[in-house]
């Protein structure tokens, strides 16, 4: 191997373990906001680290598949997250 693929396997792994400890402090947050709005917050951030971790398993991978899923969960957690503010805010999602 050469030395530019060991520096991508380590950079790949280290990017892995630090969103992972931003998803396990993201979930702490879930669990011990003191607002609703905080947990509205977090999880719109683990939405998106759940993203960074499936880019960083296509680029692991070297799939292109894994970036459309992302893509598609992307779509997914802006509509989630805007309806959940929106029934927070207003206590129904539909007018």
């Amino acid at each position: 191997m050469t030395l530019a693929t060991d520096l991508m396997n380590y950079a790949l792994v280290l990017a892995f373990v630090v969103v992972g400890l931003c998803q396990l402090m993201a979930m702490v947050r879930v669990v011990i906001g003191p607002g609703t709005a905080d947990r509205i917050l977090a999880l719109d951030t683990m939405v998106i680290n759940a993203i960074g971790l499936i880019v960083l398993m296509g680029l692991a991978q070297g799939t292109r598949i894994y970036f459309e899923a992302s893509l598609i969960i992307a779509m997914l957690g802006f509509v989630s997250t805007v309806a959940y503010a929106r029934f927070v805010l207003r206590g129904d999602i539909i007018e």
